[in-house]
């Protein structure tokens, strides 16, 4: 299969990763498409707040079941569709039993492939649910309870569970269709797969830590809290900010060396392979763009939420494309210096 039969889909959920998609070439374009639909679904699945967690976590082991072909009686997720807000999630859940029956229509390998990553994905929301059960929300005062991650070990093995494997697969699919014979160090190129989809989720992370506290969930460890005297509850207090930042910043940095990572892959990739360049310098070049919003965001500001404009999108996606090839012009996209870096770790 050369194209994915749900583009529009993907551009209702996720207008970012349609473009990312449109610029992929079509030998890998429907395996990819397909492995985000059902991640979507996944994460849509989770997310949906107003339905208890257990039936969360039993139509997540659904839809694990029906990816891996466990059960082959028709997935049937209609319920959950009608709690949905956005129409673009409400149509990806009506219509996910039939998108899971075209993965027959895909190689047997890469069928594993696929299985593969989102039994990984669908475990970790399945974990994330159960960590941040109902009852930690509301302490015996009635005020809100968050929770949090208890040590860094546990934040990056999230980021791989959601968003590193997938640095992983997209590895395998591009070595398997695209560039076989090409001369790389693998073992290299899937490490700085896998951080580049770590990097992509620790953004994630920084720029949601509002809406995930309001939600009960911290994930920035308990371990790196009590370093800075902090407590999930008063994380983004301003009174507290002077001690936020600094903690704030290092993971930020994080972030950025895993998008550095995430750049080395980029370039590894053969330069004749256009396509596949673009689409992995576009979500790091928007990341990295995100990050220097966040570094100067107050914590009010962050509180109101952080996002890149459309027409700084646009500018990207056209120097990036201008630049391509190029070889000095492309290599000079990504800063050769983090942002003030000695200032933000002092």
């Amino acid at each position: 299969m050369a194209s994915l039969p749900h583009n529009e889909l993907v551009r209702a959920t996720s207008r970012s990763f349609y473009l990312t998609l449109q610029v992929l070439p079509p030998a890998i374009r429907g395996q990819i498409g397909f492995a985000y639909l059902v991640a979507r679904a996944a994460d849509t699945i989770a997310d949906t707040e107003i339905v208890p967690i257990n039936r969360r976590v039993e139509a997540l082991q659904k839809l694990r079941e029906a990816v891996q072909g466990r059960n082959p009686a028709p997935l049937n997720l209609e319920d959950l569709a009608g709690k949905q807000g956005a129409d673009g999630e409400r149509i990806l859940l009506e219509k996910i039993g039939s998108i899971i029956g075209e993965l027959q229509t895909y190689s047997t390998d890469d069928q594993k492939r696929i299985r593969d990553v989102l039994a990984i994905i669908t475990g970790g929301q399945e974990l994330d649910l159960n960590r941040f059960t109902p009852s930690a929300i509301v302490d015996p005062m009635g005020l809100p309870r968050i929770t949090a991650l208890e040590t860094n070990a546990e934040l990056d093995d999230y980021t791989y569970r959601v968003a590193g494997c997938v640095g992983e697969f997209w590895t395998k699919i591009c070595r398997a269709h695209l560039f076989p014979k090409a001369r790389l160090d693998d073992e290299e190129f899937r490490v700085n797969g896998v951080r580049f989809g770590k990097g992509l989720q620790l953004i994630n992370i920084l720029r949601d830590l509002p809406a995930d506290l309001k939600k009960g969930r911290c994930y920035l460890p308990a371990e790196k809290l009590e370093k800075y005297k902090l407590s999930p509850s008063t994380l983004l207090s301003q009174v507290n900010e002077s001690r936020f930042r600094p903690l704030f910043n290092e993971y930020l940095h994080k972030a950025e060396e895993h998008l550095r990572a995430g750049w080395e892959y980029t370039n590894m990739v053969p330069f004749n392979q256009f396509r596949v360049r673009l689409a992995c310098a576009w979500p790091i070049l928007i990341g990295i763009k995100t990050i220097e919003k966040l570094r100067v965001a107050s914590v009010i500001e962050l509180q109101q939420g952080v996002k890149i404009s459309r027409k700084d999108i646009r500018g990207l996606l056209a120097k990036s494309i201008l630049a391509c090839p190029f070889s000095v012009a492309w290599k000079h996209l990504f800063p050769v210096k983090a942002v003030a870096l000695q200032e933000n770790l002092a």
